[in-house]
């Protein structure tokens, strides 16, 4: 009966994310009580998706950990560098916008992508490893961003942070591998879809506390809420675009949807516990308005990346 409704909840995963960022919007002090259990919950999504992808599919080949290492120093070192550039050039660096743009750039995919890229019916398995990988890397991939934006403060506490966030998914992702290995060595595929259930509603929670300060926002300043929301999409939706028109024109389909969603959605509430309440306070709009597109990546994107192939 349990696993049904799971099977079930993951047939509208879609829908079930469209009520998270619902309950996020408009119930502020629900919102603001889940923001303590965010950590527990995020380690419980990874788990959950390793769990779902076993440690052979998310490792992969050498060849595909080589491929992994060089998109996660495109996505956190060149492009938020590029970004920085231009920043510079367009003398907006030091504005909340250009400060959360680089945050969003310069951070590594967000838990839910592997997820997010399971109910675009895609292999979610590349998208683990960039997770893993660019979490791991992240403690060197942010010194270059650090050292270009002086304002961002002391680079060790983010770098004690990421080391913090990089044991944490390590753990999960290990803790998620063994009990496949042990107990799901080979899951059926009702299995599998009881997994993307609870996934799903574990991805619904998660966004309730992740924008405890939209719901203010939206009754006291509705239209700075706007132009939040426009800059969250154009960079998430932005990057997925574009990630996705490279691969498909270098012939790297197969991996061109994981790819893409990691390149747009990353984990930028990692600096909430990073930096300085009085860099993070003027970009918590953002982060919250980042988690709109996020959450509507698997119901908006599915008609820019089509139907998976049959394999898939």
């Amino acid at each position: 009966m349990f696993g049904d409704g799971l099977r079930l909840i993951a047939r509208h995963g879609r829908l079930c994310l469209v009520l998270g960022l619902l309950a996020g919007f408009t119930l502020p002090s629900l919102a603001a009580a889940m923001k303590p259990a965010l950590p527990a919950l995020v380690a419980g999504l990874v788990f959950l998706t390793a769990l779902r992808i076993g440690h052979r599919s998310a490792f992969g080949s050498l060849r595909q950990a080589r491929a992994s290492l060089g998109l996660v120093m495109a996505f956190q070192v060149a492009v938020p560098v590029l970004a920085i550039t231009g920043l510079n050039l367009g003398g907006v660096n030091g504005t909340a916008a250009g400060l959360a743009v680089v945050l969003a750039l310069a951070a590594p995919s967000v838990s839910g992508g592997p997820m997010f890229t399971a109910l675009l019916g895609y292999d979610p398995a590349p998208a683990m490893r960039l997770l893993i990988l660019g979490t791991a890397l992240l403690p060197l991939t942010v010194i270059p961003v650090f050292w270009l934006v002086p304002s961002l403060g002391g680079l060790e506490v983010v770098i004690a942070a990421a080391l913090r966030l990089t044991i944490v998914i390590a753990g999960a992702a290990a803790a998620g591998f063994v009990v496949r290995r042990l107990v799901f060595s080979k899951p059926s595929k009702d299995t599998i879809a009881a997994f993307d259930g609870l996934a799903a509603v574990v991805l619904a929670i998660i966004v309730v506390g992740l924008m405890s300060a939209v719901g203010p926002a939206l009754h006291s300043e509705p239209a700075a809420l706007a132009g939040w929301l426009a800059l969250a999409c154009l960079v998430n939706f932005g990057m997925q675009v574009i990630c996705f028109t490279v691969h498909c024109r270098r012939g790297q389909v197969a991996e061109a949807v994981p790819v893409s969603v990691v390149a747009g959605n990353r984990n930028i509430a990692l600096f909430l516990v990073a930096l300085p309440t009085g860099i993070t306070d003027p970009v918590l709009t953002f982060i919250g308005c980042y988690q709109v597109p996020m959450y509507l990546t698997p119901i908006l994107m599915r008609h820019i990346y089509g139907a998976p192939p049959a394999h898939a």
